[in-house]
């Protein structure tokens, strides 16, 4: 059974880090494409970042410079450093991994954690 669990999240002010882990069994991470998404309640999930199977990393142009997603496949784990945060990033950040596949992709999600950044 595959499960992502993401734990890091909590309240911070403006200008100020967190961390977020994704820890991941039943999968080995370096086969999957790693991403970190969010959500906010009345808008659709957004991808934050991604770190594909060769370790190429993509970001939303809203948190360039100030996320980095890293991965540890010893651990089997997902990291997302958050730097600078704004009101903006108030969300519920999710991890996910994705693998193409015959028939279909492999998809799994974890359960969310929730970053609120206010004063």
């Amino acid at each position: 059974q595959v499960q992502l669990v993401e734990s890091g999240g909590g309240q911070v002010q403006p200008g100020e880090s967190l961390r977020l882990s994704c820890v991941a069994s039943g999968i080995l991470v370096n086969f999957y494409v790693m991403g970190w998404y969010r959500q906010v309640p009345g808008k659709q999930r957004e991808l934050v970042a991604s770190i594909s199977i060769g370790g190429n990393t993509h970001y939303a142009d809203s948190v360039k410079g100030r996320f980095t997603i890293s991965r540890d496949n010893a651990k089997d784990t997902v990291y997302l450093q958050m730097t600078s945060l704004k009101p903006e990033d108030t969300a519920v950040y999710y991890c996910n991994a994705n693998r193409v596949a015959e028939p279909n992709d492999l998809d799994y999600w974890g359960q969310g954690t929730q970053v609120t950044v206010s004063s």
